[in-house]
């Protein structure tokens, strides 16, 4: 096997299309970044979003390697994940071994186009340790999902770190709308997330993996993830009012909360495709609803702040 074919399929076992989920939350953050007022004056930088873009697909790319080498013999136990790549044979443990090594090179290397800004070089392993350690969650908390929803956090508040890293230095509250907005994203992702987990609810509960479907059920789970998606949408229209606690207040509009109304529509519509007694819409809510509003909030966000007279 050549070298392409080993990387086509590596890319096939993260899911690369799934980058989507997160990236459009960091871009977001750095458009905001850069356009709210500040002092210093913060300007836009190509180096910047470049590192922004290779710093993500980097990031995600060295996590999900680590996960389905971690998860390698419970993938091969459960029916649902016994054709992935790596229990299948389609790939071999030093192959996701070297693209994870690369991945982690790659993600450290690309620090380096924040500079002189040094934040993102400071946290950049402790950063990598939380997407990392979300691997080992499951065996040994239920709340696993909101490891994975911190870990998808970080992204905005990263990207907001690498724009406006002095004006962070000054005023550690210049971050407070990208933490209301990593804290949309948070509850946004764990709530997905446990919808996804009913999948393996007799699975988890066979070989003593923990998760929210395994100790409350599918029904408490489904209930659950219906009430964080509540707390996410709360989060992304609070970003708009951040200056209400503290921090700068972002000029998003009327466009930006046209886009939240939308995202509350398409999170009551995930629950709708979703029941107790039929799971088989799981994927469709799981990929396609979720990239609509990742993307969705995206683009209305940027150009509302770009382009929307104010």
């Amino acid at each position: 096997m050549n070298w392409l074919s080993r990387l086509r399929l590596n890319l096939e076992m993260i899911r690369f299309s799934h980058t989507l989920f997160a990236l459009p939350f960091a871009l977001l953050s750095a458009v905001m970044a850069w356009v709210t007022p500040a002092e210093p004056n913060v300007q836009f930088r190509w180096s910047v979003l470049v590192g922004i873009l290779v710093a993500m697909v980097a990031a995600r790319s060295a996590a999900m390697a680590f996960n389905r080498l971690v998860d390698w013999r419970l993938d091969a136990l459960n029916p649902r994940t016994a054709n992935r790549h790596l229990p299948a044979g389609k790939l071999s443990g030093p192959s996701v071994v070297s693209f994870f090594v690369a991945a982690v090179v790659v993600f450290f290397a690309s620090m380096l186009l924040f500079l002189p800004n040094r934040l993102p070089l400071y946290w950049s392993a402790p950063v990598l340790a939380v997407l990392l350690g979300y691997s080992f969650a499951k065996r040994f908390t239920r709340y696993s999902h909101f490891w994975l929803g911190v870990a998808l956090m970080l992204a905005p508040i990263c990207a907001w770190v690498a724009v406006r890293g002095e004006a962070v230095s000054a005023d550690p509250w210049d971050v407070t709308p990208a933490i209301l907005l990593g804290f949309g994203v948070m509850f946004w992702v764990s709530g997905f997330d446990a919808m996804y987990a009913c999948q393996d609810y007799e699975f988890d509960r066979s070989v003593g993996l923990r998760s929210i479907p395994a100790a409350w059920g599918i029904v408490g789970a489904l209930r659950f993830a219906a009430a964080v998606h509540g707390a996410a949408v709360l989060c992304f229209a609070s970003v708009a009012f951040a200056s209400i606690w503290a921090g700068p207040a972002v000029p998003l509009g009327w466009l930006y909360a046209a886009a939240v109304a939308g995202i509350a529509g398409l999170l009551v519509l995930e629950h709708r495709l979703v029941s107790a007694q039929d799971l088989s819409r799981v994927n469709v809510a799981f990929f396609h609803v979720n990239i609509v509003i990742s993307v969705g909030l995206f683009a209305a966000g940027t150009i509302d702040l770009l382009w929307v007279p104010k």
